[in-house]
């Protein structure tokens, strides 16, 4: 690639971080994967934006599945395509070298990545997340750590957003919390009476760690706001303290709030609002779960489907 062409990758990152306000991990991860679109275009000998059609593409992802690449990586790779060239259509110009030719359209327009076997999200059922949640909180950390989990559960946060909250994103009075979600939108989400008091225990914990200047709602021992990491570690080592048979990490409470809300309720809109989902067809994946429940339910019970021992 020419120096002009590779200077548009730069400018491509400064417009995902400033207008876009693409979360780090996506950034990183849309610039690894138009790096990896230079290297392919190396060795096609191809050295303008502009010189890039579908069938390029096609062979690109193709290049990536056979690299080992799996269906869901590709198909961000092919995101991060689309959205680069329509950058460049919205700047005015594929050609990077010249700026001379008019944009032909986005190359990586219709095409696809091999498909990907439909996975449901794993949950815990009400017993286990009760169980999960009955941890002995005799320790500051301890109390931080079922404060968190509570929190996770009663709103269904992601971790990202759980771990960004500051003092002030709280209101214990009215039970509700002001989340900062992908794309820094804004909602408030209902905070449930047994996170409000795990999370008033919190608090009287909490002025004893952290440092005088810090603002999140939770920190380390450094009184520092709490990493994403060490959250993972401590809900992994809570699990095995509790006996559970199943690897648990913090995407697995908002997976099992969503299910459990939908179970209960039925309002995919009302689950879709609370969760922050752009479309609602991200959360219908819920729906899907709750019908497994169902037909466990069905299996286990009904005179014609039992199975005979």
């Amino acid at each position: 690639m020419m120096p002009a062409a590779l200077e548009w990758l730069a400018r491509f990152r400064r417009y995902m971080s400033s207008e876009r306000r693409m979360s780090p991990h996506t950034e990183a991860s849309y610039a690894r994967d138009l790096a990896a679109l230079v290297k392919y275009c190396d060795r096609a000998g191809l050295t303008e934006w502009s010189a890039l059609d579908s069938q390029h593409v096609r062979t690109f992802a193709a290049h990536s599945h056979a690299a080992g690449l799996g269906p869901r990586s590709i198909q961000r790779r092919l995101s991060a395509v689309r959205s680069f060239y329509a950058f460049l259509e919205r700047e005015g110009t594929q050609e990077v070298a010249r700026g001379r030719r008019r944009p032909r359209g986005n190359p990586a327009q219709g095409v696809r990545a091999p498909k990907s076997p439909k996975r449901l999200p794993q949950t815990l059922d009400a017993d286990q997340m009760a169980h999960l949640l009955a941890i002995r909180a005799d320790n500051p950390l301890a109390q931080r750590d079922r404060a968190l989990m509570e929190l996770l559960y009663s709103s269904g946060l992601r971790l990202a957003e759980c771990i960004g909250l500051n003092l002030a994103s709280i209101d214990l009075k009215d039970r509700t919390v002001q989340v900062l979600g992908k794309g820094k939108k804004a909602r408030i989400v209902p905070v449930g009476r047994a996170a409000v008091e795990a999370l008033k225990a919190w608090l009287k914990e909490r002025a004893g760690l952290a440092r005088s200047d810090e603002s999140a709602l939770f920190v380390g021992r450094n009184g520092r706001r709490l990493g994403a990491r060490a959250v993972q570690l401590r809900v992994a080592a809570w699990a095995r303290a509790q006996g559970l048979s199943v690897p648990v990490h913090p995407h697995l409470f908002r997976h099992s709030f969503a299910s459990h809300l939908l179970e209960s309720s039925g309002e995919l809109r009302s689950v879709q609002e609370l969760l922050g989902h752009a479309d609602i067809s991200t959360t219908q994946i819920y729906t899907h779960l709750d019908f497994q429940h169902l037909a466990r339910i069905y299996d286990a019970t009904h005179p014609r489907a039992r199975r005979k021992a």
